[in-house]
C-alpha cells in the first residue's frame, strides 16, 4: 500500500489482524487483516492501522457457520467513523441495539445478506441465517505517537500488543506471523518505553517535555520543533553535534508569539523531570525529607592543595624484583594529588583501569597482553571478514559503520595525533570502534564513544592496549549510552542532591529559572568533561577520576565545583534560563583543572566531616556508617572491573589530611 502524500514511511507490516470477537465463546471470530505503518508525516511521528482494501472499500467477508453464503459488513449509511452507537437512533434501530457501543474508536456497521455464488455440487439453496451480533469492523487508526500512553504485550501462540492512547484503550493488534517485536523496537527509537514497575507485560510511555529539549541545542535556523524532535528521538547525539551552538535565538525560538513562557504555565502544566527521563525525581522541592537535608550547616570548607605529577622515578621505587606493584594505596593517592606525567601514563592507565592487575609480575602481565591480543584479532577478524552482500542484509553492521566513519571523521582532527588526511591514528580509530561492535553486540556503537576513546588511543599509541583500556572505561559509563540511558537518570539525580546539600540558595536560584533539572550538565557527564576541557586536562582529570578516590562519584563533585565557581557571576547577574545555558556553555575551554579538582576535594571533605550526613549524600559518595564494620566494606581487589578504591582505602586517605587539608604522607606537597 502506498504511504499518504508528504509522509515517510519509517515500519511497514502487512497482515496485522483484529479480532472482533475474541471472547465470543465459540462462535466463529472474524477476522480483520490490516496493514500497520509508523510513519513520519508533517512533522510528526504516527502510528497508523488502515484495514486491506477490498474493491476500493474497507470490507471485511466473514463465512458463517450456517450456510455458504457471505455477509459483507459495510457502513452505517450517515454514521461517521468513531460516531458511538446510540439504541434508538436511525431506521436499522432493531440492529442498531445489537451494535457495540464500547468506544469512540468502535465504528458501526449494517449487516447485507447476499447469496453465495453457486457453482458445482457443493451449491446449496440460500437459507435464511439468523441474525447475530455483528462484530465491529477495524477502524482506521491514526495518531501521534505523542498520545500514545502505554503498549501491553501478550501472547496466546502469538504475540497481540493493546494500545491505550489517552487513556482509551484501543482494539488488540494481532501479529499472526510475528512482527511485534520489530514493531515495538521502531517504536523505541522515537520514544522511551520502560517495563512497569508492577506489571511486566506493561511498557510505559515517557512523553519528553519541552523543557528538556530546550536545554540541550539550538541549531538557529530550527523551528521549535525541529529542536524538540531531535532531543526527544536522540538526546546524545542531539547533545553532542548541538550543544555548544546554544546563543540567545533558543529564547526567541521557544517564546515566540503564541508560545507561553514555561515558568508563567500554572505547576500542573509544567512538565517534570521523571516525565521525560522516568524514575528520575531530581528539582522537587515541596518533596518531603529535603528540609533535613537543605538546613544542615555543614561548617567551613578546608583549604586543599594540589601536588605535582606522579613521576617514573617513584613509580618505580614502588616496584618489587618481579614487577609487582607495592604500596598500591600510596600510588592512589599521589595519583589522586597531582595525576601522572605524560610518560608514565602508556603504563600507569593500564593499572588504574584493570587491564592489569595490580599485584601481577612482569611475566604475568606479558602473558596476558598475548593472550587479549589474539582476543582482539580474533574479534576483528569478525567484522573484517564480512563481505558487502552480507552486509547488505545486516542492517545493525551497516548503521554502525555508517555511524563511527561519520564520528571518527570529526573526533578530535585538531590534535596533531588525528590531524590530516589518511591520518593512521584515525584508521586505528576505527578499527577499535567497529571492533567493540563485535565484542558487545548488545550495546555496538553509540554517538559519544569516539570521545572516550580518543585520549586513551592517544596515550596507548597502541590498537590492542587501547581497545582492552577503553572496554574497561566503557564498562564504567555503559548504562550512559544504553537506549533507557540509566545511568545518565541516576547521575543527574544524585547531582540534584549534593547540589540542594552544598548550595540550597543556588540550587533554588536554577530552580526559579527552570533550570533546576540540570540538565545543562548532561554531556559533562555523558563523557565525562571531554569536550569541555583542553586535551591535555582531559587526561589528568581522568586518571584523578580513576583513583576512586577521594569517594565514589568524585566526578559529580567536580560538577558542583564548576557550578560553584560560575554561581556568584549567574546569581548576580540574574541570568534567566536562557542565559544560563549560554554561559554554561561558553565554559567549554575555559575551565582551570587544578581549581575545579581543589574545590571537588574541598567539598568532599567539608561533607565528610558534617555530622549526621543525610543518608542519601553518604550513600552516594560511599560514606561509610560510623558504626559500619570494617569486614563489611568491599574490599580493595587488584583484579576487580573499574577504577574504584575500597571505602576503606578511601577513608585512609580522608584520615591522612590534617586539620588545615595538608597530607600528612607529603604527596606532591
Amino acid at each position: 500500500m502506498a504511504s499518504s502524500a508528504g509522509s515517510k514511511v519509517l515500519y511497514e507490516l502487512d497482515g496485522v489482524f483484529i479480532h472482533n470477537n475474541p471472547e465470543s465463546g465459540g462462535e466463529q471470530d472474524s477476522l480483520i487483516s490490516g496493514c500497520l505503518r509508523l510513519l513520519e508525516k508533517d512533522g510528526d511521528i504516527v502510528v497508523e492501522y488502515k484495514p486491506t482494501e477490498d474493491n476500493g472499500r474497507s470490507a471485511m467477508l466473514c463465512a458463517a457457520k450456517e450456510s455458504s453464503s457471505v455477509f459483507e459488513w459495510g457502513p452505517i449509511k450517515g454514521r461517521s467513523p468513531g460516531q458511538r452507537c446510540v439504541p434508538g437512533e436511525g431506521p436499522q434501530e432493531g440492529l442498531d441495539r445489537q451494535l457495540s457501543c464500547e468506544t469512540e474508536w468502535d465504528m458501526v456497521h449494517t449487516v447485507q445478506f447476499r447469496k453465495a455464488n453457486c457453482e458445482g455440487a457443493f451449491c446449496r439453496d440460500p437459507v435464511e441465517v439468523p441474525r447475530r451480533r455483528p462484530p465491529c469492523r477495524a477502524p482506521q487508526l491514526e495518531f501521534s505517537i505523542g498520545d500514545l500512553v502505554s503498549v501491553r504485550v501478550k501472547e496466546e501462540g502469538w504475540a497481540y500488543l493493546v494500545l491505550t492512547v489517552r487513556g482509551l484503550e484501543l482494539p488488540a493488534l494481532h501479529f499472526h506471523q510475528g512482527g511485534s517485536e520489530d514493531f515495538l523496537n521502531s517504536l523505541g527509537q522515537h520514544l522511551q518505553l520502560t517495563e512497569s514497575a508492577t506489571d511486566a507485560s506493561l511498557l510505559q510511555v515517557s512523553v519528553p517535555s519541552k523543557a528538556l529539549s530546550r536545554s540541550v541545542e539550538n541549531l538557529l535556523d530550527d523551528a521549535t520543533f525541529g529542536l524538540i524532535s531531535k532531543f526527544t528521538h536522540d538526546p546524545v547525539t542531539t547533545t553532542l553535534g548541538g550543544f555548544s551552538k546554544v546563543t540567545n535565538y533558543l529564547y526567541g525560538a521557544f517564546h515566540s508569539p503564541g508560545t507561553e513562557i514555561l515558568q508563567h504555565r500554572p505547576d500542573a502544566e509544567v512538565g517534570h523531570l521523571d516525565d521525560i527521563i522516568p524514575g528520575l525525581d531530581i528539582n522537587q522541592q515541596d518533596e518531603p525529607g529535603f528540609e533535613v537535608i537543605t538546613r544542615m550547616d555543614l561548617g567551613e570548607r578546608p583549604a586543599v592543595r594540589r601536588g605535582e605529577p606522579l613521576g617514573m622515578d617513584d613509580w618505580n621505587q614502588n616496584m618489587d624484583p618481579e614487577g609487582r606493584m607495592i604500596n598500591v594505596s600510596y600510588l592512589r593517592r599521589a595519583i589522586f594529588k597531582g595525576g601522572m606525567c605524560h610518560a608514565l601514563r602508556k603504563e600507569g592507565w593500564k593499572f588504574l583501569l584493570s587491564y592489569f592487575p595490580w599485584d601481577s609480575t612482569r611475566e604475568e602481565r606479558r602473558s596476558l597482553t598475548q593472550r587479549k591480543t589474539d582476543e582482539y584479532f580474533r574479534m576483528k577478524l569478525q567484522w573484517k571478514s564480512v563481505s558487502e552482500e552480507q552486509e547488505k542484509r545486516n542492517s545493525r553492521l551497516r548503521d554502525h559503520r555508517s555511524l563511527i566513519e561519520k564520528d571518527v571523521n570529526r573526533t578530535d582532527r585538531t590534535n596533531p595525533f588525528y590531524e590530516g588526511a589518511d591520518n593512521p591514528g584515525l584508521v586505528l580509530l576505527h578499527d577499535i570502534l567497529r571492533t567493540y561492535c563485535m565484542y558487545d553486540f548488545d550495546l555496538g556503537y553509540v554517538q559519544g564513544m569516539s570521545d572516550l576513546l580518543s585520549p586513551i588511543l592517544f596515550v596507548m599509541e597502541n590498537e590492542v592496549d587501547a581497545f582492552w583500556c577503553f572496554v574497561s572505561f566503557m564498562d564504567q559509563m555503559h548504562q550512559n549510552f544504553e537506549e533507557q540511558m540509566q545511568g545518565m537518570k541516576t547521575q543527574l539525580a544524585q547531582l540534584s542532591t549534593l547540589l540542594q546539600l552544598l548550595d540550597i540558595t543556588f540550587w533554588n536560584y536554577l530552580g526559579n529559572q527552570d533550570s533546576g533539572h540540570l540538565y545543562f550538565c548532561f554531556r559533562w557527564l555523558l563523557i565525562r568533561f571531554k569536550r569541555e576541557l583542553i586535551f591535555h586536562d582531559v587526561l589528568r582529570l581522568w586518571e584523578v577520576i580513576w583513583t576512586g578516590l577521594p569517594c565514589q562519584n568524585f566526578h559529580l563533585l567536580v560538577c558542583c565545583a564548576v557550578l560553584d565557581s560560575e554561581k556568584q557571576k549567574i546569581m548576580e547577574e540574574q541570568y534567566s534560563f536562557n542565559e544560563i545555558l549560554k554561559h554554561v556553555n561558553e565554559l567549554s575551554m575555559k575551565l582551570d583543572i587544578r581549581v575545579i579538582l581543589q574545590k571537588a576535594e574541598a567539598m568532599c571533605l567539608q561533607l565528610k566531616s558534617c555530622k549526621d550526613l543525610p543518608s542519601p549524600v553518604m550513600e552516594i559518595l560511599g560514606f561509610s556508617n560510623p558504626g559500619t564494620p570494617s569486614s563489611s566494606r568491599s574490599q580493595d581487589r587488584p583484579d576487580s572491573p573499574g577504577p574504584s578504591a575500597s571505602s576503606e582505602n578511601q577513608q585512609d586517605f580522608l584520615d591522612d589530611l590534617s586539620p588545615d587539608g595538608n597530607n600528612r604522607h607529603s604527596v606532591g606537597s
